[in-house]
């Protein structure tokens, strides 16, 4: 790290790259005052924000204190600073702390150094951009959207219903990290609204809804590095269960006529590793589609015999999963009990429970602040009711609608804690596995996600995708949530095998569940879901052609399996994802650096999943410096071109790098039936 004053300005550099520049007459620091307004109808929030003022701190003085460089910042010579800076480094690692000496100060507007081309990835997960220059991303969790590109028709339909609609910046899981293709990483070290402004000329602008806690970088010589170093940051994953490469997870939520369909699926020769009943608790009907019942316990009438059954399939090796979020329905018995202890969120001028409407029906929150319930939660609702009762895991659904004027038992505001409210979910599943002593052996699944989720999220998935081909909402977007999570240290990527989300008449085609099928043979975790509307949807066992391919899909992900568990190591040990933005070993091929519609599935597969309706052929980049042998033909195109290859069901677009040490593994798919 160096410092360097030069008259009235500054520069900050990390191993020869300039990321600060100051001088009066281009500062790189503005701080203000702002008003926001936040409602949130259903996990959508409508954020705005009231600048009252906005201050440039033109005048800088820079004194050397030990290992430290100290800035003080002020708008102009003899005012006294408003800010003090503290640069600190650690070899290629640095931070900026900040100290506000002005606390009326709660805006913060930073200026970092960029360049002609310069692309960045990051900002959590995104569905719609990976490459995310010359777009600014604010970042607050939240719904998504039904309907993310407001020039659409089903955006626009379901903004008129009710305001769900979304736009593209909007996601689950946003974080304030990027990485630069100068090769160097930011991480704003704050819960509060963030965004990333990447449409500036000469500049990125981060803004900041508080005075951050520090801004930290580091710099590498390979972006792979750069991963490593954000996994160390921010906590790696566990090794994925030795049960989850038995095969796919069959998502039903039928009751008791699931057992039956899943004997027939397997029957088919579909090889299964587990059975995912997210109705174990029971349902609801609402106006959006079925719902589950949110009381976390089991539903005997939904599933008479559930624990015999779930020892039962056990001993054939398929494992048996549920489900459960963060909130507890008022008709439920969890309620009460709930309220009664003082565990749940409060309003914020009463004691009266908080209580949101998510549907149809009514919930209160669990507050995670409040340590007898966090400890309640592991213990007797995730630890008695789930885990002694024999799951082997669940969707741990949700996190994202923390409002933010709930009283909590902390006293911490619902504002300050929104963003950090999955880290806090996540944490609460993690301790309850921990406590059984199952971690490693146990997966459960979540949507949402914040700084600091990946030490506790064993496994990602990308939530509640359209049930189509479209671009901002549908099967294509699964890749991108995948390529910007995975740089941020998650190394495991799933999606629902067919989507979710059938509104307005929009529902399944056989072609999208088999697209998506052979897609998710080729991720760590393959699993189905029946979605939010399942009478009106086609599902994966009531057509034979479909059967028949997702059985085939099942027997290539278990065929890959040996390889997948290398990369589960290599994901332990360095923290690289399993799903790689084909960049991450091709860095010095340019023309990877925005491809988003294709992964390398560890250092030696690319695969270009078909993502478009009515294709039979498809085209895709090789990077180059590697020659690529096309899977299912078996010839071999040199690398740093765009090649076009037959794309028929069941032999989506796969490359193995030629030479690989797995090339014998990769090459007999071909012969799999």
């Amino acid at each position: 790290m160096v410092v360097v004053q030069s008259g009235t300005g500054f520069t900050f550099s990390l191993d020869g790259k300039k990321i600060l520049q100051h001088s009066p007459e281009t500062p790189f620091l503005f701080v203000g005052v702002g008003k926001p307004h936040i409602a949130m109808q259903k996990g959508h929030f409508d954020i705005s924000d009231y600048i009252v003022e906005r201050v440039a701190l033109r005048h800088a003085e820079c004194v050397v204190q030990g290992a430290e460089t100290v800035v003080r910042l002020s708008p102009v010579p003899g005012l006294a600073p408003l800010v003090e800076l503290s640069f600190v480094a650690d070899g290629s690692n640095a931070r900026i702390c900040f100290k506000p000496l002005d606390q009326g100060i709660n805006r913060i507007w930073l200026r970092v150094t960029s360049e002609a081309n310069e692309h960045v990835w990051g900002g959590g997960e995104q569905l719609s951009y990976f490459d995310l220059s010359r777009r600014k991303f604010p970042l607050w969790t939240s719904e998504p959207g039904n309907g993310r590109d407001k020039s659409t028709l089903l955006t626009w339909r379901a903004d008129q219903h009710n305001k769900s609609g979304g736009d593209y910046y909007q996601t689950y899981y946003p974080q304030p990290t990027f990485i630069s293709s100068r090769r160097y990483a930011l991480h704003i070290d704050t819960l509060a609204y963030s965004a990333f402004d990447f449409t500036r000329e000469g500049f990125h602008e981060i803004e900041v809804w508080e005075v951050p806690n520090a801004v930290e970088f580091w710099s590498r010589p390979h972006f792979s590095d750069l991963v490593t170093a954000l996994s160390d940051r921010f906590g790696r994953q566990p090794l994925l269960p030795d049960w989850v490469y038995n095969g796919a997870i069959m998502g039903l939520k039928e009751g008791e006529a699931s057992l039956t369909r899943l004997d027939a699926i397997m029957n088919s020769g579909a090889r299964i590793g587990g059975l995912w009943i997210e109705d174990w608790v029971g349902v609801r009907q609402t106006a959006f589609g079925r719902r589950l019942f949110w009381d976390w316990k089991w539903n005997r009438t939904r599933y008479p015999d559930l624990d015999r059954q779930v020892a039962a399939l056990a001993a054939r090796g398929v494992k048996v999963l549920g489900y459960v979020n963060p909130y507890l329905c008022v008709d439920g018995t969890l309620f009460p009990e709930a309220k009664k202890r003082g565990f749940l969120g409060k309003r914020p001028d009463s004691d009266e429970v908080y209580t949101v409407d998510f549907g149809e029906f009514d919930c209160g929150f669990v507050d995670f602040t409040n340590p007898e319930a966090k400890a309640w939660f592991e213990e007797d609702v995730i630890g008695r009711n789930m885990i002694d009762f024999g799951l082997s895991g669940w969707m741990a659904d949700f996190g994202e609608y923390l409002p933010t004027d709930i009283r909590l038992a902390s006293g911490e505001t619902g504002m300050t804690m929104h963003n950090a409210w999955p880290v806090l979910w996540a944490e609460v599943n993690a301790k309850a596995v921990e406590h059984r002593g199952k971690t490693g052996e146990i997966v459960f699944f979540m949507r949402s996600g914040y700084s600091g989720s990946q030490r506790y999220c064993p496994l990602l998935w990308a939530g509640d995708q359209s049930v189509d081909f479209t671009r901002h909402d549908g099967i294509g977007t699964v890749i991108c949530a995948a390529l910007s999570s995975g740089l941020l240290g998650n190394a495991y990527h799933h999606s629902d095998i067919g989507g979710y989300t059938s509104l307005f008449d929009n529902v399944r085609t056989a072609e999208l569940l088999m697209r998506w099928a052979e897609m998710a043979a080729f991720t760590p975790v393959m699993r189905s879901h029946e979605g939010n509307r399942p009478a009106q949807n086609l599902q994966i066992d009531q057509d034979p052609e479909v059967l028949a391919h997702f059985g085939r899909m099942t027997r290539i992900y278990v065929h890959l399996a040996p390889y997948l568990r290398s990369l589960s190591q290599e994901a332990f040990r360095t923290g690289l994802p399993v799903q790689r933005p084909l960049f991450l070993h091709f860095e010095d091929d340019p023309k990877t650096y925005d491809i988003q519609t294709a992964y390398l599935y560890g250092p030696d597969l690319l695969v270009a999943p078909v993502i478009e309706e009515g294709r039979t052929n498809w085209s895709t980049y090789l990077p180059a410096g590697a020659n690529w042998v096309h899977v299912w033909s078996g010839e071999t195109h040199a690398g740093g071109q765009a090649v076009s290859v037959a794309a028929p069901f069941g032999q989506p677009p796969v490359f193995y790098r030629a030479g690989s040490e797995h090339a014998a593994l990769f090459s007999a798919l071909q012969s799999l039936s």
